[in-house]
Protein backbone atom coordinates (compact mmCIF):
# COMPACT_ATOMS: atom_id res chain seq x y z
CA UNK A 1 0.00 0.00 0.00
CA UNK A 2 1.39 3.38 -1.02
CA UNK A 3 2.28 5.60 1.93
CA UNK A 4 0.35 8.88 2.08
CA UNK A 5 2.43 12.00 1.45
CA UNK A 6 3.12 14.42 4.32
CA UNK A 7 3.83 18.16 4.20
CA UNK A 8 7.28 17.33 5.56
CA UNK A 9 7.95 15.42 2.32
CA UNK A 10 7.53 18.55 0.18
CA UNK A 11 10.70 20.37 1.21
CA UNK A 12 9.03 23.24 3.09
CA UNK A 13 10.63 25.02 6.05
CA UNK A 14 10.22 24.03 9.70
CA UNK A 15 8.33 27.26 10.37
CA UNK A 16 5.78 26.39 7.68
CA UNK A 17 5.42 22.83 9.03
CA UNK A 18 4.63 24.21 12.51
CA UNK A 19 2.08 26.68 11.07
CA UNK A 20 0.43 23.96 8.98
CA UNK A 21 0.31 21.66 12.01
CA UNK A 22 -1.37 24.42 14.05
CA UNK A 23 -4.01 24.63 11.33
CA UNK A 24 -4.67 20.91 11.77
CA UNK A 25 -3.23 19.64 8.45
CA UNK A 26 -0.67 16.88 7.98
CA UNK A 27 -1.37 15.59 4.46
CA UNK A 28 -1.25 17.92 1.43
CA UNK A 29 -4.16 17.96 -1.03
CA UNK A 30 -3.50 16.69 -4.59
CA UNK A 31 -2.93 20.21 -5.96
CA UNK A 32 -0.55 21.05 -3.08
CA UNK A 33 1.46 17.85 -3.49
CA UNK A 34 1.92 18.46 -7.22
CA UNK A 35 2.71 22.20 -7.14
CA UNK A 36 4.65 23.08 -3.97
CA UNK A 37 7.96 21.31 -4.87
CA UNK A 38 7.99 22.81 -8.39
CA UNK A 39 7.20 26.31 -7.14
CA UNK A 40 9.92 26.05 -4.50
CA UNK A 41 12.36 25.37 -7.35
CA UNK A 42 11.26 28.61 -9.06
CA UNK A 43 9.40 27.02 -11.98
CA UNK A 44 6.64 28.80 -13.87
CA UNK A 45 3.41 26.86 -13.42
CA UNK A 46 -0.15 26.54 -14.69
CA UNK A 47 -2.49 25.01 -12.12
CA UNK A 48 -6.03 24.02 -13.02
CA UNK A 49 -7.95 23.73 -9.76
CA UNK A 50 -11.10 25.11 -8.24
CA UNK A 51 -12.13 26.60 -4.91
CA UNK A 52 -12.00 24.10 -2.07
CA UNK A 53 -9.01 22.10 -3.36
CA UNK A 54 -6.43 23.86 -1.17
CA UNK A 55 -4.92 25.89 -4.01
CA UNK A 56 -4.30 28.99 -1.85
CA UNK A 57 -1.78 27.18 0.33
CA UNK A 58 -0.25 25.57 -2.76
CA UNK A 59 1.12 28.94 -3.91
CA UNK A 60 1.23 30.76 -0.54
CA UNK A 61 3.62 28.26 1.08
CA UNK A 62 6.32 28.46 -1.65
CA UNK A 63 6.04 32.26 -1.73
CA UNK A 64 6.57 32.52 2.04
CA UNK A 65 9.58 30.20 1.90
CA UNK A 66 11.15 32.06 -1.05
CA UNK A 67 10.90 35.73 -0.04
CA UNK A 68 13.81 37.38 1.76
CA UNK A 69 12.46 38.29 5.21
CA UNK A 70 15.34 40.73 5.77
CA UNK A 71 14.41 42.83 2.74
CA UNK A 72 11.37 45.07 3.32
CA UNK A 73 10.14 45.64 -0.23
CA UNK A 74 7.45 43.84 -2.29
CA UNK A 75 8.85 40.57 -3.63
CA UNK A 76 5.66 38.66 -4.46
CA UNK A 77 2.37 39.84 -5.98
CA UNK A 78 -0.88 37.83 -5.94
CA UNK A 79 -3.76 39.08 -8.12
CA UNK A 80 -7.35 38.05 -7.30
CA UNK A 81 -10.61 38.88 -9.14
CA UNK A 82 -12.59 40.11 -6.10
CA UNK A 83 -11.86 41.84 -2.83
CA UNK A 84 -13.44 38.92 -0.89
CA UNK A 85 -11.00 36.45 -2.40
CA UNK A 86 -8.07 38.85 -1.92
CA UNK A 87 -8.92 39.23 1.78
CA UNK A 88 -9.25 35.45 2.13
CA UNK A 89 -5.88 34.79 0.45
CA UNK A 90 -4.08 37.40 2.57
CA UNK A 91 -5.72 35.92 5.69
CA UNK A 92 -4.30 32.50 4.77
CA UNK A 93 -0.84 34.05 4.33
CA UNK A 94 -1.06 35.63 7.80
CA UNK A 95 -1.82 32.19 9.30
CA UNK A 96 1.04 30.53 7.43
CA UNK A 97 3.59 33.21 8.46
CA UNK A 98 2.83 32.64 12.16
CA UNK A 99 6.42 31.51 12.85
CA UNK A 100 8.08 33.79 10.28
CA UNK A 101 7.46 37.01 12.13
CA UNK A 102 9.65 39.18 9.90
CA UNK A 103 7.47 38.46 6.87
CA UNK A 104 4.54 40.82 6.42
CA UNK A 105 1.78 41.13 3.84
CA UNK A 106 -0.90 43.60 2.84
CA UNK A 107 -4.13 43.51 0.87
CA UNK A 108 -4.98 46.13 -1.79
CA UNK A 109 -8.59 46.41 -2.98
CA UNK A 110 -11.19 49.02 -3.83
CA UNK A 111 -13.61 50.18 -1.17
CA UNK A 112 -10.90 50.19 1.51
CA UNK A 113 -8.93 53.22 2.70
CA UNK A 114 -6.17 53.87 0.17
CA UNK A 115 -4.33 55.93 2.81
CA UNK A 116 -4.13 52.84 5.04
CA UNK A 117 -2.82 50.80 2.11
CA UNK A 118 -0.18 53.45 1.31
CA UNK A 119 0.96 53.42 4.96
CA UNK A 120 1.34 49.63 4.86
CA UNK A 121 3.37 49.80 1.66
CA UNK A 122 5.62 52.56 3.04
CA UNK A 123 6.17 50.58 6.23
CA UNK A 124 7.46 47.72 4.11
CA UNK A 125 5.91 44.40 3.09
CA UNK A 126 7.26 41.40 1.23
CA UNK A 127 3.93 39.99 -0.06
CA UNK A 128 1.17 42.01 -1.76
CA UNK A 129 -2.30 40.60 -2.47
CA UNK A 130 -4.73 42.69 -4.46
CA UNK A 131 -7.35 43.16 -7.14
CA UNK A 132 -6.08 44.33 -10.57
CA UNK A 133 -7.85 47.69 -10.44
CA UNK A 134 -6.48 48.76 -7.06
CA UNK A 135 -2.99 47.39 -7.83
CA UNK A 136 -2.99 49.51 -11.02
CA UNK A 137 -4.07 52.50 -8.95
CA UNK A 138 -1.06 52.09 -6.65
CA UNK A 139 1.29 51.60 -9.62
CA UNK A 140 -0.01 54.84 -11.17
CA UNK A 141 0.47 56.65 -7.83
CA UNK A 142 3.98 55.15 -7.59
CA UNK A 143 3.12 53.82 -4.13
CA UNK A 144 3.70 50.25 -5.38
CA UNK A 145 6.95 49.54 -7.24
CA UNK A 146 7.32 46.20 -9.01
CA UNK A 147 11.03 46.34 -9.84
CA UNK A 148 11.88 43.95 -7.00
CA UNK A 149 8.91 41.60 -7.44
CA UNK A 150 10.18 38.19 -8.51
CA UNK A 151 6.99 36.16 -8.17
CA UNK A 152 3.50 36.86 -9.51
CA UNK A 153 0.45 34.62 -9.05
CA UNK A 154 -2.82 35.09 -10.94
CA UNK A 155 -5.48 33.38 -8.81
CA UNK A 156 -8.75 32.48 -10.58
CA UNK A 157 -7.33 33.91 -13.78
CA UNK A 158 -10.38 32.92 -15.84
CA UNK A 159 -12.64 34.93 -13.54
CA UNK A 160 -10.42 38.00 -13.88
CA UNK A 161 -10.60 37.82 -17.67
CA UNK A 162 -14.40 37.36 -17.56
CA UNK A 163 -14.59 40.54 -15.47
CA UNK A 164 -12.66 42.53 -18.09
CA UNK A 165 -9.28 42.80 -16.35
CA UNK A 166 -7.11 41.52 -19.20
CA UNK A 167 -5.65 44.92 -20.06
CA UNK A 168 -4.79 45.64 -16.41
CA UNK A 169 -3.21 42.19 -16.02
CA UNK A 170 -1.03 42.66 -19.11
CA UNK A 171 0.05 46.14 -17.95
CA UNK A 172 1.05 44.72 -14.55
CA UNK A 173 2.97 41.82 -16.12
CA UNK A 174 4.82 44.19 -18.46
CA UNK A 175 5.75 46.40 -15.47
CA UNK A 176 7.58 43.53 -13.76
CA UNK A 177 11.15 42.29 -14.28
CA UNK A 178 11.53 39.83 -17.14
CA UNK A 179 13.37 37.45 -14.81
CA UNK A 180 10.50 36.35 -12.60
CA UNK A 181 8.36 33.36 -11.65
CA UNK A 182 4.89 33.55 -13.21
CA UNK A 183 2.09 31.32 -11.90
CA UNK A 184 -1.47 30.95 -13.21
CA UNK A 185 -4.24 29.25 -11.25
CA UNK A 186 -7.57 28.87 -13.01
CA UNK A 187 -10.65 26.68 -12.74
CA UNK A 188 -10.86 26.51 -16.55
CA UNK A 189 -8.34 26.99 -19.33
CA UNK A 190 -10.06 28.91 -22.15
CA UNK A 191 -8.05 30.22 -25.10
CA UNK A 192 -7.48 33.73 -23.62
CA UNK A 193 -5.77 32.16 -20.59
CA UNK A 194 -3.60 29.95 -22.79
CA UNK A 195 -2.69 33.00 -24.90
CA UNK A 196 -1.46 34.80 -21.76
CA UNK A 197 0.53 31.80 -20.56
CA UNK A 198 2.29 31.49 -23.92
CA UNK A 199 3.10 35.20 -23.89
CA UNK A 200 4.26 35.65 -20.29
CA UNK A 201 5.52 32.27 -19.05
CA UNK A 202 8.67 30.27 -19.71
CA UNK A 203 8.32 26.49 -20.09
CA UNK A 204 5.60 26.25 -17.41
CA UNK A 205 4.80 23.03 -15.61
CA UNK A 206 1.12 22.12 -16.07
CA UNK A 207 -0.75 20.63 -13.11
CA UNK A 208 -4.36 19.63 -13.56
CA UNK A 209 -6.59 18.22 -10.83
CA UNK A 210 -8.97 15.80 -12.53
CA UNK A 211 -12.67 16.52 -12.40
CA UNK A 212 -13.42 13.49 -10.24
CA UNK A 213 -11.02 14.96 -7.68
CA UNK A 214 -12.70 18.37 -7.97
CA UNK A 215 -16.18 16.99 -7.31
CA UNK A 216 -16.31 16.52 -3.55
CA UNK A 217 -17.45 12.98 -2.90
CA UNK A 218 -19.10 13.75 0.44
CA UNK A 219 -21.59 16.27 -0.96
CA UNK A 220 -25.07 14.88 -1.47
CA UNK A 221 -26.58 16.55 -4.57
CA UNK A 222 -30.36 16.59 -5.03
CA UNK A 223 -33.05 18.60 -6.79
CA UNK A 224 -36.70 19.44 -6.12
CA UNK A 225 -39.31 20.29 -8.72
CA UNK A 226 -41.24 23.24 -7.31
CA UNK A 227 -43.50 25.97 -8.65
CA UNK A 228 -41.71 29.30 -8.59
CA UNK A 229 -44.11 31.03 -6.12
CA UNK A 230 -43.59 28.16 -3.65
CA UNK A 231 -39.79 28.25 -3.54
CA UNK A 232 -39.81 30.24 -0.29
CA UNK A 233 -42.21 27.80 1.39
CA UNK A 234 -40.05 24.85 0.36
CA UNK A 235 -36.75 26.41 1.39
CA UNK A 236 -38.23 27.36 4.78
CA UNK A 237 -39.54 23.84 5.27
CA UNK A 238 -36.18 22.26 4.36
CA UNK A 239 -34.23 24.57 6.67
CA UNK A 240 -36.61 23.85 9.55
CA UNK A 241 -36.78 20.12 8.88
CA UNK A 242 -33.00 19.67 8.80
CA UNK A 243 -32.16 22.29 11.46
CA UNK A 244 -29.15 23.56 9.49
CA UNK A 245 -26.86 25.70 11.65
CA UNK A 246 -25.19 27.37 8.64
CA UNK A 247 -26.45 27.34 5.07
CA UNK A 248 -25.85 29.30 1.86
CA UNK A 249 -28.53 30.30 -0.65
CA UNK A 250 -27.41 31.34 -4.13
CA UNK A 251 -29.50 33.62 -6.36
CA UNK A 252 -28.65 34.93 -9.82
CA UNK A 253 -29.54 38.60 -9.20
CA UNK A 254 -29.20 41.20 -6.49
CA UNK A 255 -32.95 41.86 -6.49
CA UNK A 256 -33.86 38.24 -5.80
CA UNK A 257 -31.11 38.04 -3.16
CA UNK A 258 -32.70 40.94 -1.25
CA UNK A 259 -36.23 39.54 -1.66
CA UNK A 260 -35.27 36.08 -0.38
CA UNK A 261 -33.42 37.58 2.59
CA UNK A 262 -36.35 39.78 3.58
CA UNK A 263 -38.80 36.88 3.30
CA UNK A 264 -36.63 34.58 5.43
CA UNK A 265 -36.35 37.24 8.13
CA UNK A 266 -40.13 37.68 8.04
CA UNK A 267 -40.44 33.91 8.65
CA UNK A 268 -38.21 34.07 11.71
CA UNK A 269 -34.98 32.83 10.09
CA UNK A 270 -31.81 34.82 10.75
CA UNK A 271 -30.56 35.72 7.27
CA UNK A 272 -28.18 38.24 5.68
CA UNK A 273 -27.71 39.26 2.03
CA UNK A 274 -24.36 39.53 0.26
CA UNK A 275 -24.15 41.17 -3.18
CA UNK A 276 -22.21 43.71 -5.20
CA UNK A 277 -24.19 46.76 -4.05
CA UNK A 278 -22.89 46.46 -0.48
CA UNK A 279 -19.89 48.54 0.56
CA UNK A 280 -16.76 46.73 1.73
CA UNK A 281 -17.56 47.61 5.35
CA UNK A 282 -21.05 46.13 4.97
CA UNK A 283 -19.68 42.96 3.33
CA UNK A 284 -17.16 42.49 6.12
CA UNK A 285 -19.87 42.94 8.75
CA UNK A 286 -22.15 40.39 7.03
CA UNK A 287 -19.36 37.82 6.67
CA UNK A 288 -18.31 38.22 10.31
CA UNK A 289 -21.89 37.61 11.45
CA UNK A 290 -22.09 34.49 9.30
CA UNK A 291 -18.72 33.12 10.41
CA UNK A 292 -19.58 33.64 14.08
CA UNK A 293 -23.01 32.03 13.66
CA UNK A 294 -24.91 35.23 14.46
CA UNK A 295 -26.95 34.56 11.34
CA UNK A 296 -27.70 31.04 10.12
CA UNK A 297 -28.36 31.75 6.43
CA UNK A 298 -26.29 33.77 3.94
CA UNK A 299 -28.07 34.69 0.69
CA UNK A 300 -25.58 35.63 -2.03
CA UNK A 301 -24.91 36.23 -5.71
CA UNK A 302 -22.05 34.44 -7.47
CA UNK A 303 -19.71 37.43 -7.82
CA UNK A 304 -20.17 38.53 -4.21
CA UNK A 305 -19.65 34.97 -2.97
CA UNK A 306 -16.25 34.55 -4.65
CA UNK A 307 -13.74 33.87 -1.91
CA UNK A 308 -16.24 32.82 0.77
CA UNK A 309 -14.43 30.23 2.87
CA UNK A 310 -16.48 29.39 5.95
CA UNK A 311 -16.17 26.07 7.71
CA UNK A 312 -19.22 24.03 8.78
CA UNK A 313 -21.58 25.19 6.02
CA UNK A 314 -24.00 22.26 6.06
CA UNK A 315 -26.05 23.01 2.96
CA UNK A 316 -25.92 25.04 -0.24
CA UNK A 317 -29.26 25.94 -1.86
CA UNK A 318 -29.40 26.91 -5.52
CA UNK A 319 -32.57 29.00 -5.31
CA UNK A 320 -31.80 29.87 -8.94
CA UNK A 321 -29.76 27.38 -10.94
CA UNK A 322 -26.42 28.97 -11.96
CA UNK A 323 -25.94 30.32 -15.47
CA UNK A 324 -23.06 27.92 -16.20
CA UNK A 325 -21.61 24.63 -14.96
CA UNK A 326 -18.38 26.10 -13.54
CA UNK A 327 -20.34 28.32 -11.19
CA UNK A 328 -22.27 25.28 -10.00
CA UNK A 329 -19.04 23.57 -8.93
CA UNK A 330 -17.89 26.78 -7.21
CA UNK A 331 -21.20 27.04 -5.37
CA UNK A 332 -21.45 23.50 -4.03
CA UNK A 333 -17.76 23.58 -3.06
CA UNK A 334 -18.72 25.88 -0.17
CA UNK A 335 -20.04 22.86 1.75
CA UNK A 336 -18.57 19.43 2.50
CA UNK A 337 -15.15 20.87 3.38
CA UNK A 338 -12.31 19.30 5.37
CA UNK A 339 -13.81 15.82 5.02
CA UNK A 340 -17.21 16.79 6.43
CA UNK A 341 -20.52 15.90 4.81
CA UNK A 342 -22.51 18.54 2.95
CA UNK A 343 -25.68 18.88 0.91
CA UNK A 344 -26.35 20.73 -2.35
CA UNK A 345 -30.06 21.39 -2.97
CA UNK A 346 -31.29 22.62 -6.37
CA UNK A 347 -34.70 24.10 -7.20
CA UNK A 348 -36.13 23.24 -10.63
CA UNK A 349 -39.08 25.23 -11.97
CA UNK A 350 -39.48 24.28 -15.62
CA UNK A 351 -38.22 22.49 -18.69
CA UNK A 352 -35.17 24.70 -19.07
CA UNK A 353 -34.10 23.98 -15.48
CA UNK A 354 -34.52 20.26 -16.13
CA UNK A 355 -32.20 20.64 -19.11
CA UNK A 356 -29.67 22.40 -16.91
CA UNK A 357 -29.78 19.54 -14.41
CA UNK A 358 -28.99 17.12 -17.24
CA UNK A 359 -26.10 19.35 -18.39
CA UNK A 360 -24.75 19.56 -14.84
CA UNK A 361 -24.83 15.79 -14.42
CA UNK A 362 -22.79 15.33 -17.57
CA UNK A 363 -20.34 18.02 -16.47
CA UNK A 364 -19.71 16.69 -12.93
CA UNK A 365 -20.17 13.04 -13.97
CA UNK A 366 -22.43 12.45 -10.96
CA UNK A 367 -26.17 11.94 -10.61
CA UNK A 368 -28.28 14.68 -9.05
CA UNK A 369 -31.19 12.79 -7.52
CA UNK A 370 -34.78 13.96 -7.61
CA UNK A 371 -36.38 14.31 -4.18
CA UNK A 372 -40.00 14.66 -3.11
CA UNK A 373 -40.67 17.72 -0.93
CA UNK A 374 -41.01 16.75 2.74
CA UNK A 375 -44.62 16.04 3.63
CA UNK A 376 -46.71 17.81 6.27
CA UNK A 377 -46.60 14.63 8.36
CA UNK A 378 -42.78 14.50 8.21
CA UNK A 379 -42.40 18.11 9.29
CA UNK A 380 -44.99 17.83 12.03
CA UNK A 381 -43.33 14.68 13.33
CA UNK A 382 -40.00 16.52 13.39
CA UNK A 383 -41.56 19.45 15.25
CA UNK A 384 -43.19 17.10 17.77
CA UNK A 385 -39.92 15.30 18.43
CA UNK A 386 -38.11 18.61 18.84
CA UNK A 387 -40.80 19.84 21.24
CA UNK A 388 -40.45 16.69 23.35
CA UNK A 389 -36.67 17.21 23.54
CA UNK A 390 -37.15 20.87 24.48
CA UNK A 391 -39.59 19.97 27.26
CA UNK A 392 -37.19 17.42 28.77
CA UNK A 393 -34.34 19.90 28.46
CA UNK A 394 -36.30 22.63 30.26
CA UNK A 395 -37.36 20.24 33.03
CA UNK A 396 -33.74 19.25 33.60
CA UNK A 397 -32.76 22.84 34.43
CA UNK A 398 -32.63 23.31 38.19
CA UNK A 399 -34.31 26.61 39.06
CA UNK A 400 -37.17 28.02 41.11
CA UNK A 401 -40.37 26.93 39.34
CA UNK A 402 -42.70 28.83 41.69
CA UNK A 403 -43.92 31.33 39.09
CA UNK A 404 -44.78 28.50 36.65
CA UNK A 405 -46.53 26.45 39.34
CA UNK A 406 -48.60 29.48 40.43
CA UNK A 407 -49.76 30.02 36.84
CA UNK A 408 -50.73 26.36 36.46
CA UNK A 409 -52.54 26.45 39.80
CA UNK A 410 -54.52 29.52 38.77
CA UNK A 411 -55.64 27.86 35.50
CA UNK A 412 -56.67 24.68 37.34
CA UNK A 413 -58.75 26.63 39.85
CA UNK A 414 -60.53 28.31 36.93
CA UNK A 415 -61.79 24.92 35.79
CA UNK A 416 -59.20 23.74 33.26
CA UNK A 417 -58.05 20.14 33.43
CA UNK A 418 -54.40 19.11 33.15
CA UNK A 419 -55.21 17.62 29.70
CA UNK A 420 -56.83 20.86 28.48
CA UNK A 421 -53.86 22.87 29.75
CA UNK A 422 -51.40 20.60 27.92
CA UNK A 423 -53.40 20.75 24.68
CA UNK A 424 -53.52 24.55 24.86
CA UNK A 425 -49.74 24.75 25.27
CA UNK A 426 -49.24 22.29 22.40
CA UNK A 427 -51.42 24.44 20.15
CA UNK A 428 -49.33 27.50 21.00
CA UNK A 429 -46.27 25.63 19.73
CA UNK A 430 -47.62 23.69 16.76
CA UNK A 431 -50.80 25.39 15.47
CA UNK A 432 -49.03 28.08 13.37
CA UNK A 433 -46.98 25.40 11.62
CA UNK A 434 -50.03 23.18 11.05
CA UNK A 435 -51.98 26.07 9.52
CA UNK A 436 -49.10 27.18 7.28
CA UNK A 437 -48.21 23.70 6.08
CA UNK A 438 -51.75 22.68 5.18
CA UNK A 439 -52.04 25.69 2.91
CA UNK A 440 -49.02 24.69 0.78
CA UNK A 441 -49.15 22.13 -2.03
CA UNK A 442 -45.76 21.49 -3.59
CA UNK A 443 -47.04 19.03 -6.19
CA UNK A 444 -45.72 19.93 -9.63
CA UNK A 445 -45.67 17.75 -12.73
CA UNK A 446 -42.80 18.39 -15.09
CA UNK A 447 -42.54 14.81 -16.31
CA UNK A 448 -44.04 15.70 -19.68
CA UNK A 449 -41.39 18.40 -20.15
CA UNK A 450 -38.40 16.26 -20.82
CA UNK A 451 -37.25 14.34 -17.74
CA UNK A 452 -38.31 10.81 -16.82
CA UNK A 453 -39.05 9.83 -13.23
CA UNK A 454 -37.22 6.53 -13.39
CA UNK A 455 -33.47 7.04 -12.81
CA UNK A 456 -32.63 3.97 -14.88
CA UNK A 457 -34.58 5.22 -17.91
CA UNK A 458 -33.33 8.78 -17.89
CA UNK A 459 -30.00 8.14 -19.50
CA UNK A 460 -31.61 7.49 -22.87
CA UNK A 461 -33.94 10.46 -22.41
CA UNK A 462 -31.02 12.78 -21.92
CA UNK A 463 -29.60 12.11 -25.34
CA UNK A 464 -32.63 13.32 -27.27
CA UNK A 465 -32.58 16.50 -29.34
CA UNK A 466 -31.71 19.56 -27.26
CA UNK A 467 -34.48 21.52 -28.90
CA UNK A 468 -37.04 19.34 -27.11
CA UNK A 469 -35.83 20.42 -23.68
CA UNK A 470 -34.58 23.94 -24.01
CA UNK A 471 -30.93 22.93 -24.37
CA UNK A 472 -27.95 25.14 -25.04
CA UNK A 473 -28.42 25.41 -28.78
CA UNK A 474 -31.56 27.40 -28.16
CA UNK A 475 -30.00 29.55 -25.42
CA UNK A 476 -26.63 30.31 -26.96
CA UNK A 477 -25.74 33.99 -27.00
CA UNK A 478 -28.39 35.04 -24.52
CA UNK A 479 -28.51 35.83 -20.85
CA UNK A 480 -31.86 35.20 -19.09
CA UNK A 481 -33.59 38.55 -19.26
CA UNK A 482 -34.98 40.33 -16.23
CA UNK A 483 -38.33 41.95 -16.82
CA UNK A 484 -37.34 45.48 -17.75
CA UNK A 485 -38.98 48.03 -15.46
CA UNK A 486 -38.91 51.76 -14.89
CA UNK A 487 -35.48 51.49 -13.26
CA UNK A 488 -33.76 49.92 -16.29
CA UNK A 489 -32.53 51.44 -19.57
CA UNK A 490 -31.72 49.47 -22.74
CA UNK A 491 -28.34 50.23 -24.32
CA UNK A 492 -27.19 49.43 -27.85
CA UNK A 493 -23.58 48.32 -28.47
CA UNK A 494 -21.83 47.81 -31.77
CA UNK A 495 -20.46 44.27 -31.19
CA UNK A 496 -22.29 41.02 -31.88
CA UNK A 497 -21.93 37.33 -32.74
CA UNK A 498 -19.46 38.13 -35.53
CA UNK A 499 -17.15 39.49 -32.84
CA UNK A 500 -17.53 36.27 -30.82
CA UNK A 501 -18.70 38.02 -27.68
CA UNK A 502 -20.71 36.26 -24.99
CA UNK A 503 -23.03 37.60 -22.28
CA UNK A 504 -20.22 37.03 -19.75
CA UNK A 505 -17.91 39.25 -21.81
CA UNK A 506 -20.41 42.12 -21.70
CA UNK A 507 -21.22 41.72 -18.00
CA UNK A 508 -17.55 41.31 -17.08
CA UNK A 509 -16.47 44.37 -19.06
CA UNK A 510 -19.17 46.62 -17.62
CA UNK A 511 -18.67 45.38 -14.05
CA UNK A 512 -14.87 45.50 -14.27
CA UNK A 513 -14.55 48.91 -15.91
CA UNK A 514 -17.45 50.86 -14.39
CA UNK A 515 -17.90 49.26 -10.99
CA UNK A 516 -21.58 48.62 -11.70
CA UNK A 517 -22.39 45.28 -9.96
CA UNK A 518 -22.80 42.43 -12.45
CA UNK A 519 -25.91 41.28 -10.57
CA UNK A 520 -27.71 44.55 -11.35
CA UNK A 521 -27.19 44.22 -15.12
CA UNK A 522 -30.36 43.00 -16.81
CA UNK A 523 -31.24 41.21 -20.02
CA UNK A 524 -28.71 40.76 -22.83
CA UNK A 525 -29.58 40.01 -26.48
CA UNK A 526 -26.73 39.28 -28.90
CA UNK A 527 -27.37 39.53 -32.66
CA UNK A 528 -25.04 39.08 -35.61
CA UNK A 529 -23.69 42.66 -35.82
CA UNK A 530 -24.81 44.30 -32.58
CA UNK A 531 -26.19 43.63 -29.09
CA UNK A 532 -28.50 45.10 -26.44
CA UNK A 533 -28.01 45.20 -22.66
CA UNK A 534 -30.24 46.51 -19.88
CA UNK A 535 -28.53 48.56 -17.15
CA UNK A 536 -29.95 50.54 -14.19
CA UNK A 537 -31.04 54.02 -15.30
CA UNK A 538 -29.00 55.65 -12.55
CA UNK A 539 -25.82 54.18 -14.09
CA UNK A 540 -26.53 54.85 -17.79
CA UNK A 541 -24.42 57.98 -18.26
CA UNK A 542 -21.53 56.51 -16.29
CA UNK A 543 -21.58 53.26 -18.29
CA UNK A 544 -21.66 55.07 -21.64
CA UNK A 545 -18.87 57.48 -20.65
CA UNK A 546 -16.54 54.77 -19.31
CA UNK A 547 -17.24 51.99 -21.81
CA UNK A 548 -16.89 54.20 -24.89
CA UNK A 549 -13.19 54.61 -24.05
CA UNK A 550 -12.69 50.87 -23.54
CA UNK A 551 -12.71 47.60 -25.45
CA UNK A 552 -14.43 44.22 -25.17
CA UNK A 553 -12.25 41.27 -26.20
CA UNK A 554 -9.78 43.77 -27.62
CA UNK A 555 -12.31 45.51 -29.89
CA UNK A 556 -13.37 49.16 -29.48
CA UNK A 557 -16.94 49.40 -28.27
CA UNK A 558 -19.61 52.05 -28.65
CA UNK A 559 -22.56 52.21 -26.23
CA UNK A 560 -25.61 54.40 -26.74
CA UNK A 561 -29.20 54.50 -25.54
CA UNK A 562 -31.38 52.26 -27.71
CA UNK A 563 -33.79 54.21 -29.88
CA UNK A 564 -36.16 51.31 -30.52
Amino acid sequence: MEQELLFSDLGVSEEILKAVEDLGYTHPSPIQAQTIPSLLEGQDLIGQAQTGTGKTASFAIPIIDQVDENSNHPQALILCPTRELAVQVEGEIVKLTKYKRKISSTCLYGGDSIERQIRDLKKGVQIVVGTPGRVMDHIDRRTLKLQGVGIIVLDEADEMLDMGFREDIETILKSMPEERQTVFFSATMPKPILDLTRKYQTDPKIVKVLRKELTVENISQVYYEVKSPLKMDLITRLINLNSYSLSLIFCNTKRVTDEVTEELIARGIQAEALHGDLSQAQRTKVMNKFRKGHCSVLVATDVAARGIDVENVEAVFNYDLPLDEENYVHRIGRTGRAGKNGTAINFVTGRRDLGKINDLERFIKTSIDKMAPPSVDELLEMKKQQLIKDVYRMLSIEEDNQVYEETIGKMLTEGLSIEQLAIGLMKLQLAPAVKELKEVDFNVDLSSRGRKEDRGGRRGGRERDRGDRGGRSERKGKRPRKDRDAHMERLFLNLGKKDRIRPNDIVGAIAGETGVPGGSIGGIDIFENFSFVDVPKKDVNHVIKVMNTNTIKGKPVNFEISKG
